[in-house]
């Protein structure tokens, strides 16, 4: 592949990932209460930094949050996990959003959201081109972005989005697609298909679950949905599926099977997929082949399931850090 990163090995590279993070709460309802912060992209951001650093890798955070001490304290912790602030917009009298997270004893998950005025929605609301984003396209290397960084959006801002993901391609950076799928979000499915189809065909990364896959497309038959996922034209797809192996394709190439990592007790699954995304990007982005990328993607995956919470303290990953190849 002739990109900037994913084929041509270690080296100083910018990577963007676009999204919303929100303040995180984690306890049961009227009982103790734990209090952090997350959000799918952001979580990608902190593992592909953390997982990149020893190669070199800057990795930047593209958000809207609001003027209060809320925001700034989560950006000083961004900034403290080496991810950059640079292009985050302040918007005057705006809040986060705000999450609840309750796990029951399988380590299964419940989501409450309050999230409608959330800042991050607002994100491309002044004039065309004037975002941080957009003004610094063309000092970037790649752009992350997930179905939720779509489902967040006006159909004005994902106009916006678009542009940016379709500049960067059309001078060979990498645009990564995850294909978060919360129906929730999106006034129907055949808009969540619609936009998904059009960032799918802009990616020259596609990073999918399967479950979320069949959930978009209303298709109960696995294999069938598998074959259309390997089937995307984007030029290297990586489909995750639980417990079973990943599957890793590379445009023109038979799709090769990678190994998850077994995991005794799983005490909570929250962004088991967003820590794979950023282990994954990191690897490729630091020279290593789709199939050794995604097993270090299943390799963090494993261990962030072992402890609760998005994001888990460094000292808990901290050998996965020392096996990985330095640049």
């Amino acid at each position: 592949m002739n990109r900037p990163s994913l084929s041509t090995g270690p080296s100083t590279l910018r990577m963007v990932c676009f999204g919303e993070c929100m303040l995180e709460l984690q306890g049961q309802a009227f009982g103790e209460m734990h209090q952090t912060f997350g959000g799918d992209t952001l979580n990608t951001a902190i593992y592909m930094a953390r997982c990149g650093r020893r190669q070199g890798l800057h990795v930047d955070y593209a958000t809207a949050l609001g003027d209060d001490g809320l925001s700034g304290g989560m950006l000083q912790r961004w900034q403290a996990e080496g991810v950059g602030t640079g292009l985050v917009r302040r918007l005057q009298g705006r809040l986060p959003g705000l999450y609840l997270i309750e796990v029951d004893s399988k380590g299964e998950r419940r989501f409450s959201y309050w999230r409608d005025q959330a800042a991050a929605r607002s994100y491309f609301d002044t004039a065309d081109g004037a975002t941080p984003l957009e003004q610094q396209v063309e000092r970037i290397d790649g752009l992350y972005i997930s179905g939720i960084s779509l489902a967040i959006l006006p159909p004005e801002g994902r106009t916006r989005l678009a542009a940016v993901a379709r500049r960067l391609g059309q001078r060979g950076a990498v645009v990564a697609f995850d294909n978060n799928y919360r129906p929730k979000l999106w006034p129907s499915a055949e808009v969540a298909r619609e936009a998904f189809s059009e960032f799918t065909t802009l990616a020259t990364v596609a990073l999918l679950t399967l479950d979320d896959d069949m959930a978009l497309w209303g298709q109960n038959d696995a294999h069938a949905q598998l074959q259309a996922a390997l089937a995307l034209p984007c030029p290297e797809v990586i489909v995750k599926r639980g417990e079973q192996p990943t599957l890793v394709r590379l445009a023109g190439q038979t799709a090769q099977v990678v190994a998850t990592e077994k995991v005794a007790r799983v005490v909570d699954t929250t962004a088991a997929g967003d820590s794979f995304a950023g282990a994954y990007l990191a690897a490729r982005l630091g020279g290593q082949t789709p199939e050794q990328s995604a097993a270090a993607g299943n390799q963090l995956a494993a261990r962030v399931v072992q402890h609760r919470g998005a994001i888990i303290a460094p000292e808990h990953m901290a050998d996965l850090l020392q096996a990985t190849p330095a640049a």
